[in-house]
C-alpha cells in the first residue's frame, strides 16, 4: 500500500523540481517516513509485549479501521429526507475525523526528528518542507478516503452518477472544516496549557475518542432503527442552518433540483464560501500562531526551569493529599509506601490512563445499550419504566468491568525493570506493599466511579436500594481481591504484560471471574423475591467474612509466593 501511495504522490515530479526539490532525496525521505508509519502502533493504546517483535502492516490496519468507521455512519443516508440524512452523515463524519486527527495527527505534525537527523545532511530546505507536506497529505488521504468510501458507493448506487461526482466535493469541504477545527483546537490547548502538558492533553482526546467510538458502535444503530429517528425532517431543526455541515448537505440541491426549498436554496452557497473563509483564516491568522506554538513545544525540553522559592499552601496541601490518605488507610510503613507508589505512578503513567480511563466510559454506554434492547419501547418509555425494573443490580455489578483493567495495570508496566528496588529493600512481607497499592487504586479510581453509579441508582430507584449498594460493593471487593490472590499476586508495576497466558493461570482466572456472576445472580434473586430481603443481610455478612479471609491472605503474601507467581507467568 505504501508503495502505491508513494508512486501516486510522486507522479508530478516536474512540479516538485520546479519548486526546488531534489526528487531522489524526496523519495528516500518519504519512503522512510511511510515505513516508520507502518511500524508505529495505533493510538488506541497498545499493551507492551514480552517479546518485542517488529510491528508491521499498521498502515493497512489503520486504513481498514477507517473503512469500518465509515461503514458505521452511512445509516443516516438511508433516511427518506435526503438533506437530513446528509446533514447527520456530515456531522458524524466531521466529529469522528476531528477526533482522529486530534488524537493521532499530532505524532505526524509534531515530528521534529527532521531537524536533528536530516538538516545536517546535504538536503535543501525546500525538499525537507515538501517531504513534510506530502507526508501529511498521504496521512490525511489514508484516513479520509477509506472513511468516505462506503458513503460514496451508497450515494452513487442510490442517487445516481451525479451524486457520485458531487460526493468528493462534500468530503473535501468536510476535510477543510476539520483541519480548521483541529488547528484551532491545538492553538486553544497551547494557549491555556504549558507546551510540556500538550501530549498529556492529546492523550485525553485519545481516551475520549475511544469512548465515542465505542458508543457509536453500540448506540448508533439502535438509535437509527427507532421510528422517531426515521421520521426526522431537516425542516424540524431551524437552528441547523447555523452549522457548516448543514451548508454542505444543502449543496446536494445542485444534484437534485427537486430538493430545493426556501430553507436550502440560498444556504447552499455557504458550502463554498464557508470553507473558503476558513482556509483564509487558517493561512492568515492560525498558521503563524501555530508555528510559534510548535516552536515552543520543540524548545520546552531544553529550557531549564528556575527553582521556585515560594510555596503555595493550597497546591501543597492538594499534592500531599495522598500522604494523608496513606496514613489513614495503612497501619504499617510498607503499606504506606505501596499506597504512595501506586498513587503517584497511576497519575504519571500515560499507558495506565490509556488502558483504564476508557473503561469508565464503557460502563454507562453498555448499560444504556442493554436497557434499550427492547425495540418495542421508545427511549422515553424505557426511561419512564426504568424505576419499575431491577436493572440497578446489573448496573452496580457492571462496575466490575473497570476492576479488571485496574488490577491488570496495577501489576503490569512497560517500565517493569525499575522493580529491582523492591528486591534490594529490607521488606519482610511484600504482601503489605501489594495491599497498600490495591488500596490506592481502589480509593482513587473505583470508589469515585462506584459512588457516581450509586447516586444514579438512588436517584432513579430510591433509598430502598441502599442495602443493595452495600452488598454490591462488598461483593465486587471480594471479586477484586480474589483476582489478585489467584492471578495477580505480584508487586505493583513489577511485571511485563504477557499477551498469552499459560493454561494453568488462564483456567484459574476464568474460574475466579465466575465469582461476580454468581454473586450477582444471587443478589438479583433476592431482589426479585421481596420476602427474601433478609437474605441480603446474610449475604453481606458472608461476603464480609470472605473478604476478610482474602484480605488477610493477600496481606501475608511471602516472597516465596511472589517468586512462584513470577515463575508461573
Amino acid at each position: 500500500m505504501n508503495k502505491l501511495l508513494l508512486f501516486l504522490f510522486l507522479l508530478p515530479k516536474g512540479l516538485y523540481r520546479s519548486l526546488g526539490a531534489d526528487i531522489n532525496h524526496l523519495k528516500a525521505i518519504l519512503k522512510v517516513k511511510l515505513m516508520l508509519d507502518d511500524r508505529r502502533p495505533l493510538s488506541m493504546g497498545r499493551a507492551p509485549q514480552a517479546k518485542k517483535k517488529p510491528i508491521r502492516f499498521m498502515t493497512a490496519l489503520g486504513v481498514f479501521m477507517s473503512m469500518i468507521i465509515g461503514f458505521m455512519y452511512i445509516l443516516p443516508l438511508m433516511l427518506e429526507d435526503t438533506i437530513m440524512g446528509l446533514w447527520l452523515y456530515a456531522t458524524v463524519f466531521l466529529l469522528m475525523f476531528s477526533f482522529m486527527l486530534i488524537s493521532d495527527f499530532s505524532t505526524v505534525l509534531f515530528d521534529t526528528r527532521d531537524k536533528t537527523i536530516l538538516l545536517p545532511r546535504p538536503i535543501n530546505e525546500r525538499t525537507l518542507l515538501l517531504s513534510r507536506l506530502l507526508h501529511m497529505f498521504i496521512y490525511l488521504f489514508r484516513i479520509v478516503f477509506p472513511m468516505s468510501l462506503a458513503g460514496w458507493i451508497f450515494m452513487g448506487a442510490t442517487k445516481g452518477w451525479l451524486a457520485a461526482i458531487w460526493f468528493p466535493f462534500l468530503v473535501l469541504m468536510l476535510t477543510i472544516v476539520a483541519l480548521f477545527l483541529v488547528n484551532a483546537c491545538y492553538l486553544l490547548i497551547l494557549r491555556f496549557a504549558k507546551p510540556g502538558k500538550f501530549k498529556d492533553i492529546v492523550n485525553y482526546f485519545q481516551i475520549a475518542f475511544s469512548i465515542f467510538f465505542f458508543a457509536c458502535i453500540y448506540l448508533l444503530p439502535r438509535v437509527i432503527d427507532s421510528q422517531d429517528f426515521q421520521s426526522l425532517k431537516h425542516t424540524d431543526f431551524e437552528w441547523a442552518i447555523l452549522t457548516p455541515t448543514y451548508w454542505l448537505a444543502a449543496s446536494f440541491t445542485w444534484v437534485e433540483a427537486d430538493k430545493l426549498s426556501s430553507a436550502t436554496q440560498w444556504i447552499s452557497i455557504l458550502a463554498v464560501l464557508g470553507p473558503a473563509i476558513l482556509v483564509w483564516l487558517t493561512i492568515k491568522y492560525l498558521s503563524p500562531s501555530f508555528s510559534k506554538g510548535i516552536a515552543n513545544i520543540d524548545t520546552v525540553s531544553v529550557e531549564a526551569e528556575t527553582p521556585k522559592v515560594t510555596i503555595q499552601t493550597g497546591k501543597k496541601s492538594a499534592a500531599q493529599l495522598y500522604l494523608k490518605l496513606a496514613n489513614w488507610l495503612n497501619a504499617s510503613a510498607l503499606g504506606k509506601a505501596g499506597f504512595s507508589i501506586a498513587w503517584l505512578q497511576t497519575s504519571r503513567s500515560r499507558n495506565f490512563k490509556m488502558r483504564v480511563f476508557p473503561s469508565f466510559g464503557f460502563v454507562p454506554v453498555y448499560f444504556f445499550y442493554l436497557i434499550t434492547m427492547n425495540q418495542s419501547n421508545s427511549m422515553v418509555e424505557t426511561w419512564e419504566k426504568l424505576p419499575e425494573t431491577k436493572t440497578f443490580v446489573l448496573l452496580l455489578y457492571m462496575s466490575s468491568f473497570v476492576v479488571m483493567n485496574l488490577l491488570t495495570m496495577l501489576v503490569h508496566s512497560d517500565q517493569y525493570k525499575a522493580s529491582w528496588i523492591y528486591y534490594s529493600s529490607p521488606i519482610a512481607r511484600p504482601g503489605e506493599v501489594m495491599l497498600g497499592a490495591f488500596k490506592a487504586v481502589w480509593v482513587k479510581y473505583f470508589l469515585p466511579m462506584f459512588a457516581i453509579v450509586s447516586l444514579f441508582v438512588l436517584y432513579v430507584w430510591g433509598p430502598k436500594t441502599l442495602i443493595d449498594i452495600a452488598l454490591a460493593l462488598t461483593n465486587i471487593t471480594v471479586f477484586a481481591l480474589g483476582i489478585l490472590r489467584v492471578a495477580y499476586r505480584k508487586l505493583p508495576f513489577s511485571a511485563l504484560e504477557l499477551m498469552k497466558e499459560k493454561g494453568n493461570r488462564f483456567f484459574k482466572t476464568m474460574f475466579i471471574m465466575l465469582l461476580p456472576t454468581s454473586l450477582g445472580f444471587g443478589h438479583y434473586w433476592t431482589t426479585i423475591t421481596p420476602w427474601l430481603w433478609w437474605m441480603k443481610i446474610v449475604f453481606i455478612i458472608l461476603s464480609s467474612i470472605l473478604l476478610w479471609l482474602l484480605w488477610d491472605s493477600y496481606k501475608n503474601t511471602s516472597w516465596d509466593e511472589v517468586k512462584k507467581m513470577d515463575l508461573s507467568a
